[in-house]
């Protein structure tokens, strides 16, 4: 199957269409099948009921598209099939709630099913050199499933600000594109672009809705679904030889999701809570802490994605020591922006006219007494 520019530009703009189009409907659906986030903790940040159905419109924006412009490639069906079962577990969770646990058990077993299917991390190249390392059967079994059930699982954790996990996805959709655009030729990569411009269309047709203040919300089939067709499409490079652009770029790329996780693990182990437990300590929520707001969060948070996406271009041009500089200077931003001074003053604003009638008014109270007393 040929890929044309004109079909990359044509899969975005469809399911860009597709996306805007079914978030009313999704909005509509929500209170009738009980998908709706009411606020019941400290961790939320909003205070009304909101729609949380919103991941139908990303899946049938992602889905249609790339079943109309690549459905008939051999890896894009494990894709289609997985993206359809994750995406029904996150509904199913959004409905009912489900145990930590099973959800996990799920994740994995579809995670499994990919491996099954061909969607395989078969080898890493050595990038710094020649040759090679080839994994054995077992382990390219469990960095497979591990790869495709923690990448899953990094969007879903930092899907706590409007817009930010829609706006995330979609910067790394479009940074994985251009870097399998311009490996395209080489590599075969071309269907990674197609599908990954998809994503990134639906994610963009769906922000309208879900910027501050947001009207609807993706829930956990919009979360999940998203992490999982970014971990499983960087793995469908029809060559082996594209597995270093599979598991470096994205990673790179998602580089604040999956910090965030992975310190949000480490904290509740260190802690002695269970490792799901949800709690106010990640990023979005120390920068609210911080006094942004959920705007300027979320625009700092696209920022340092935006530039981390430029890094793992580089990256994947093998310019490593500019990649290197645009890492620090994300790092240097995120410090700044997490380590403000001022985040634990309280400032007391004076209203001088009412100080000064607060004044009169004692000098009155003070001169009827002493006429009282005289």
């Amino acid at each position: 199957m040929e890929i044309t520019r004109a079909m990359l530009f044509a899969a975005f703009f469809t399911s860009f269409a597709l996306s805007l189009a079914f978030v009313p409907i999704s909005m509509q659906l929500a209170p009738l099948i009980g998908a709706v986030d009411i606020p019941k903790d400290g961790r939320r940040m909003h205070t009304k009921a909101m729609p949380r159905f919103g991941g139908l419109a990303i899946f049938v924006g992602t889905m249609g598209s790339l079943i109309i412009y690549a459905g008939s490639h051999e890896k894009i069906l494990p894709v289609i099939i997985g993206g359809t079962l994750i995406y029904l577990l996150g509904v199913a969770d959004d409905l009912m709630n489900l145990p930590a646990k099973f959800k996990f058990l799920a994740q994995t077993g579809v995670a499994i099913l990919m491996y099954s299917m061909g969607l395989r991390i078969t080898l890493i190249s050595d990038f710094f050199g020649e040759g090679v390392l080839h994994f054995g059967t077992i382990v390219c079994f469990v960095v497979t499933v591990l790869w495709i059930v923690g990448i899953t699982n990094t969007i879903n954790l930092i899907d706590g600000l409007d817009g930010l996990a829609a706006g995330l996805a979609a910067i790394a959709g479009l940074s994985i594109a251009y870097v399998a655009y311009i490996h395209g030729d080489k590599y075969g990569m071309l269907v990674v672009c197609l599908a990954m411009m998809c994503l990134a269309g639906s994610c963009i047709g769906f922000l309208p809705f879900n910027f501050h203040p947001a009207k609807t919300f993706m829930g956990d089939g919009g979360s999940l679904f998203l992490g999982f067709m970014i971990a499983v499409l960087s793995v469908v490079g029809p060559l082996k030889k594209t597995t270093v652009l599979a598991v470096v770029v994205p990673v790179i790329v998602l580089g604040i999701p999956i910090f965030d996780t992975a310190f949000a693990i480490l904290r509740r182990l260190a802690s002695g809570r269970p490792i799901m437990e949800a709690d106010k300590g990640h990023l979005h929520h120390r920068l609210m802490d911080s006094g942004y707001g959920q705007k300027r969060a979320v625009l700092m948070l696209y920022g340092i994605s935006a530039i981390m996406g430029m890094a793992a271009v580089l990256v994947s041009r093998e310019l490593l020591k500019d990649a290197i500089v645009l890492g620090c200077i994300a790092i240097v931003y995120l410090y700044v922006f997490l380590t403000d001074p001022n985040r634990n003053m309280k400032v007391k604003a004076v209203n001088i006219a009412e100080e000064e009638k607060e004044e009169e008014h004692r000098k009155k109270q003070e001169q009827r007494a002493h006429k009282i007393d005289d």
